[in-house]
């Protein structure tokens, strides 16, 4: 039974979604650099410290954002990516809806 929703789109969303998390990646990893730095100041209070801590690791969970773009790849019909992409390739039609 084919699909009435397309799986190209979210492909291709999910594409968009990995682009900008890939490009957050870079500055994220100096943040959490300089967050492990500002960690070593002299006589840093425990509590300030805790929450340096807490950015680093939420910045480390970069990879569940990472781990639900490929779920949500996963989860697409196997093969209709490809087929929308080869039935796009004679031009696009709109999808009809029943």
């Amino acid at each position: 039974m084919p699909i009435k929703w397309s799986a190209l789109r979210v492909s291709e969303a999910m594409d968009m979604a990995e682009e900008f998390v890939n490009q957050a990646a870079g500055p994220l990893e100096q943040t959490k650099i300089v967050a492990n730095e500002a960690r070593n100041i002299a006589n840093l209070p425990q509590y300030l410290d805790q929450r340096l801590l807490r950015l680093v690791i939420d910045i480390e969970r970069i990879d569940y954002i990472k781990n639900s773009i490929k779920a949500v790849r996963n989860e697409l019909p196997d093969g209709e990516v490809e087929a929308e992409k080869k039935s796009e390739s004679y031009g696009r039609q709109p999808m009809l809806v029943s």
